[in-house]
């Protein structure tokens, strides 16, 4: 019996020894297993999200600039085509371009024109690479903040699921094609790129925060602002992010703390908005011509706009003109109350589900500076501007649908049935939509086709068609544009400007002339009217000395260095008798279009100086 026992206690004691050490030493290899995983998951996802990227956005390589604002941001900047120099530097940081004082967006623009020339290929491709980079660290940082503290085998790894739906609806939605295939849309993909660098430096310093962390953070977001001023309310976002899911925000007391934190950030701000504003004075519509109230309307039904046009992305157009006689007012009343509704439900819900007034306001504090208050431009609303505020949309709505079917016992297979499908669609709607990018005449008339009443449209489907050399097609989308809105400049402007070609100098001139009554800043309008004073064979219609006048404020201002306002400015020089002016102005427009690669301006031009010499004005048509 004693041994019975001693056998029995050996066995007793002995087993549980066994079974810790066992464990013990099993612990490593476990965790070892679920590093390995989580890094081959985490690979696997960007992968996938690069894959995706390319798969609806790579086809636009292979697309050319279109004629609305690619122009101004590249292929007639002659500063920008000369490429990246000091000089270039300064004149970035000192001057507007395209109506906006975002100087990184130009020298990346001027990097690429010195790397790649004006291959439109080229240029694209850098907004991909942009785009993906954004993408793919959304996705990093977004897992990094609400997977935090949580297990690998349960929380974190959902973290990283909804992190990954997040990401890819923002990668390949088909609101993202305006942003991405669009060149002049480089200070989109760009500001999104130092966003998502601003963001995981701020996790960084949030995790521990130091000087040089915080440092690093603000020039980070510097970068942003001056990509595009749009990122000037991302310190609120950044105290948004401290409630959830940093939950750094918990009392009144932290709550100050934090905003005296931001207080530099808001500086930078500030300084963006003022430097935006003084930039966009000419592009910044007046009160007479969109009244406040107007303004404030568009605003409010604009919200619920992207939305909806979050959940179902049809009849996407590149611009959206504003209601001729304005919104009803039960639709604007409307509007009005879904918004507090949803404002006001999200606040109550916050303790329970903070994810969802979150991503509420995220989206709506990052709409405030392009929702229309401060109208820039014509557009009633764009497609671009949801590029960084939908984030908020994603974010709250995954979380949220996510945790209502993980409470059912099918539900993780429904969501990833659901996301597979939504993924699929999306993808496919925004292959679809970039396509139409490959032939700028087929997007003017797919935007006339979306749109009502869109004099835009017709006045840049007539600027293409009058490239083309197709005139009578072209007045027709002039007068078009013009029936619709008499007072549209560049419609005005390239009608006179068809009408020229055709020889009818007396109404060319009419057109432009009440293109510069619609915007005495019309460029254009200015330099073809001057040309008219300047060369007609008709003495009565020349007026050099106006000509002068007219070229001469271009040559000196935002055409300073365009070798085609220059020519202008010398044969309105020859008209006066100033032939050594003539000559002289010439022979810079020369060395300029040389530099640029237009050989053909440059031999036109040497022809013209071989006639300034014989002491000869120009007569001939543009």
């Amino acid at each position: 019996m004693l041994r019975a026992s001693t056998v029995l206690l050996f066995r007793f004691k002995t087993r549980p020894i066994f079974t810790a050490s066992t464990c013990r030493f099993a612990i490593k290899p476990c965790e070892m297993r679920d590093r390995i995983s989580e890094r081959w998951l985490v690979a696997g996802i960007c992968a996938g999200l690069v894959a995706l990227i390319w798969f609806v956005f790579g086809q636009s390589i292979r697309f050319p600039f279109v004629n609305y604002d690619d122009p101004t941001y590249t292929y007639e900047a002659p500063q920008v085509i000369a490429g990246l120099s000091w000089h270039g530097v300064v004149w970035a940081f000192t001057h507007a371009h395209g109506g906006n004082w975002h100087p990184i967006t130009t020298l990346s623009h001027m990097f690429d024109c010195g790397a790649f020339g004006l291959r439109s290929g080229a240029h694209h491709f850098g907004n991909i690479v942009l785009h993906g980079i954004a993408s793919v660290l959304l996705f990093l940082v977004l897992r990094q903040m609400t997977g935090q503290g949580q297990s690998m085998a349960s929380a974190a790894r959902t973290s990283d699921w909804r992190s990954a739906f997040v990401a890819a609806v923002f990668a390949i939605h088909p609101l993202r094609v305006e942003s991405v295939v669009w060149i002049a849309e480089r200070k989109d993909v760009l500001s999104g790129f130092f966003l998502m660098l601003t963001l995981a430096a701020y996790l960084y310093y949030a995790r521990k925060p130091s000087i040089w962390r915080y440092m690093t953070m603000s020039i980070l977001f510097a970068c942003g602002l001056m990509s595009k001023p749009m990122l000037v309310s991302l310190p609120i976002v950044l105290l948004l992010l401290d409630y959830w899911p940093l939950k750094r925000l918990v009392d009144v007391r932290t709550f100050g703390n934090l905003v005296a934190e931001k207080f530099p950030l808001f500086l930078l701000s500030i300084a963006s908005a003022v430097a935006t504003l003084i930039a966009q004075t000419r592009a910044i519509g007046s009160f007479e011509q969109l009244p406040l109230s107007s303004r404030a309307s568009q605003a409010v039904l604009s919200y619920l706009t992207y939305i909806r046009q979050m959940f179902w992305p049809t009849k996407l157009a590149v611009f959206y003109p504003h209601s001729e006689n304005g919104s009803a007012l039960w639709r604007v009343l409307l509007a009005g109350a879904v918004l507090a509704a949803i404002t006001i439900l999200t606040f109550l819900l916050r303790k329970k589900r903070p994810y969802l007034v979150v991503g509420w306001l995220w989206y709506v504090c990052m709409l405030i500076p392009v929702i229309g208050i401060v109208q820039v431009g014509l557009q009633g609303h764009a497609d671009r501007y949801t590029y960084l505020p939908q984030i908020g949309l994603y974010l709250g709505v995954t979380w949220w649908i996510s945790e209502l079917l993980s409470r059912w016992r099918n539900g993780p297979a429904a969501l990833a049935t659901t996301a597979i499908v939504i993924i699929a669609s999306l993808t496919g709607a925004s292959r679809v939509q970039a396509s139409y990018w490959k032939d700028p005449e087929r997007l003017w008339q797919q935007t006339i086709e979306n749109t009502s009443n869109n004099h835009v449209a017709h006045a840049h489907l007539a600027d293409l068609l009058l490239r083309q050399g197709r005139i009578n097609d072209a007045i027709s989308h002039c007068q078009e544009a013009v029936r619709i809105q008499p007072n549209d400049t560049d419609a005005q402007n390239n009608l006179g400007l068809a009408l020229l070609q055709l020889g009818d100098e007396a109404d060319a001139a009419i057109h432009f002339e009440r293109s510069l009554a619609s915007n005495p800043n019309n460029l254009n309008a200015r330099c073809n009217l001057a040309w008219v004073l300047a060369t007609s064979p008709d003495p009565s219609r020349r007026n050099g000395e106006r000509a002068v006048e007219l070229a001469g404020s271009v040559a000196q201002g935002p055409g300073r260095g365009n070798p085609t306002v220059l020519r202008t400015l010398a044969v309105a020089y020859a008209e006066t008798g100033r032939f050594s002016d003539a000559i002289e102005t010439a022979q810079q427009a020369i060395a300029i279009a040389k530099a640029t690669g237009n050989d053909g301006l440059a031999a036109d031009l040497e022809r013209n100086i071989a006639a300034y010499r014989m002491n000869q004005p120009i007569r001939s048509g543009p």
